[in-house]
């Protein structure tokens, strides 16, 4: 028999269900690169967050993102605006027949829009997913190990749906960045801050960073510091007070921001969605942990370091920092000493972290790392 022309192959169309958080979402690209190197042709739909609907359109397998507002949505279930961005949303969602829906997020919410979607779904079994009743709603269940990391699992749940092999020990988050945006042009080298996180337990002392920024301007660096709520701006303002060379940035999109991040030398991170863009975008980065695990869902990829903390009770996997040992005091430049909280923190002091980042940095200068 002949081979087929590629040309006049079907092409696989799939949908994929991954709609939170940022990280999370990242966490879904390169097994769609996976999937669409094993599958010539492949296109996918994406259904994501209205927050985070610029990070599909980076991939080039993407055809279409479909946003969602379930987090806006639910305060307001019954409005008539609402109403009617619920029916294009559902209009959106069937019109398209799916040789597959993949349910990569294993929560009842999203497997009620798989369930809604014109294609047969896909999605891990009751002992593999989050929210086991979710799996009620699938056509084909996959086991998947939920002691291997984030990614790898998403990479795991593609393969089986679609049928296919990967190399595990390569990672291609596949990106491709806008081409009119462009990160800035400094005449430092610039290393970003990424300060900002849901948690109170994943927070990084504030006077840490202020202590590491004084280090890093001292080096020859400009620091910028990106922010995303009131909140993180007032944070960020006080790191930057009185040093010269440390920026508070403007708000930005998704995309500018990604583009600030290609464009500077290395990264310093707690554990927040921005860190997993970093990693992304393979630059060195190094990424603070104390209450969470980053075996599990921690920055993946080239040139990463987590910096994990050596409290007994760390990670306690807890927002509120529940530490009742001794006190943990750090004494910083000329300033008074500080309390450590939260305490997991006191074995990460900005002098070490930056210290480390030099390194990953120097590394991936010379092509070692």
């Amino acid at each position: 028999m002949d081979e087929q022309d590629p040309q006049e192959r079907p092409v696989l169309r799939i949908l994929i269900i991954k709609m939170s958080s940022l990280g999370d979402v990242i966490h879904a690209l390169p097994a769609l690169t996976d999937a669409m190197h094993a599958i010539p042709g492949l296109q996918a739909d994406w259904v994501v967050e209205e927050a985070f609907a610029e990070i599909p359109a980076w991939h080039p397998a993407v055809n279409q993102v479909m946003p969602v507002a379930i987090r806006r949505w639910r305060k307001r279930w019954l409005s008539t605006r609402h109403r009617g961005e619920l029916k294009l949303f559902r209009q959106a969602l069937t019109h398209t027949h799916y040789d597959l829906v993949i349910d990569a997020q294993g929560l009842l919410k999203s497997a009620l829009i798989g369930f809604l979607a014109n294609g047969s779904v896909a999605g891990y079994d009751r002992h593999s997913i989050k929210e086991p009743p979710a799996s009620v709603f699938y056509r084909h269940r996959y086991a998947v190990s939920r002691a291997e990391h984030a990614v790898q699992r998403i990479r795991q749940l593609f393969a089986q749906s679609l049928g296919y092999r990967f190399d595990s020990s390569l990672i291609d988050y596949g990106m491709q960045m806008p081409v009119a945006a462009s990160g800035s042009k400094e005449q430092h080298p610039v290393v970003m801050f990424l300060h900002g996180t849901t948690w109170e337990s994943k927070h990084w002392p504030e006077h840490y960073w202020r202590e590491m920024a004084r280090i890093a301007t001292a080096s020859g660096y400009k620091v910028r510091i990106p922010w995303g709520s009131t909140q993180e701006q007032e944070r960020a303002t006080r790191i930057a007070d009185n040093q010269p060379h440390v920026v508070v940035m403007e708000k930005s999109t998704l995309s500018d921001l990604a583009c600030e991040l290609e464009a500077s030398a290395g990264v310093v991170s707690v554990d927040t969605g921005l860190g997993h863009l970093a990693a992304a975008l393979g630059k060195p980065t190094v990424t603070i942990y104390g209450a969470t695990n980053p075996s599990l869902s921690g920055t993946f990829g080239n040139h990463q370091l987590q910096l994990k903390s050596d409290l007994a009770c760390s990670p306690c996997m807890q927002r509120q920092c529940r530490y009742k040992g001794v006190p943990l005091f750090d004494q910083l430049a000329d300033e008074s000493p500080f309390v450590v909280q939260p305490a997991c923190y006191r074995s990460t002091p900005p002098a070490d972290v930056f210290a480390h980042l030099q390194r990953v940095m120097a590394q991936v200068a010379e092509g070692r790392a």
